[in-house]
């Protein structure tokens, strides 16, 4: 994650690993401590960008959620958003999130090298579907 004040200048970056999770709940961690950083800063206007659609259509209100992790994850994001005096979501593509990805990566690198370190994913994958 990059935090960038109203010129462009970055302000912090944040890369970490987060332990073993899906991507929804990487995004929305990510945005979580964004925000968090941002109050930490002194932001009172703030906009949140991601290449993640899900985060932002949720964030934004026009899409539910359903998963009982995002749902207390949006809660408390939406909470922290609640002390700005605005605070804006957009959806970027990933060709203009590259600065935040790398670091996303660089993040699950370390965990990986460190406390993640032995991590094997369940074999054989599990079935996204049930076979007839």
């Amino acid at each position: 994650m990059v935090i960038e004040d109203a010129d462009g200048q970055i302000l912090a970056r944040v890369g970490e690993g987060i332990g073993v999770a899906t991507n929804n709940v990487a995004e929305y961690t990510a945005a979580r401590v964004g925000l968090q950083q941002a109050a930490g800063l002194g932001a009172r206007s703030v906009l949140l960008r991601s290449d993640s659609k899900l985060l932002i259509e949720q964030l934004s209100g026009r899409w539910r959620v359903k998963n009982p992790t995002l749902i207390r994850l949006h809660e408390e994001i939406r909470a922290l958003a609640a002390k700005f005096d605005s605070v804006g979501f957009e959806h970027v593509p990933r060709e203009r999130n590259r600065a935040a990805d790398r670091l996303a990566n660089a993040g699950v690198d370390r965990w990986l090298a460190g406390p993640g370190r032995g991590y094997e994913a369940p074999q054989p994958e599990p079935e996204l579907f049930e076979r007839g």
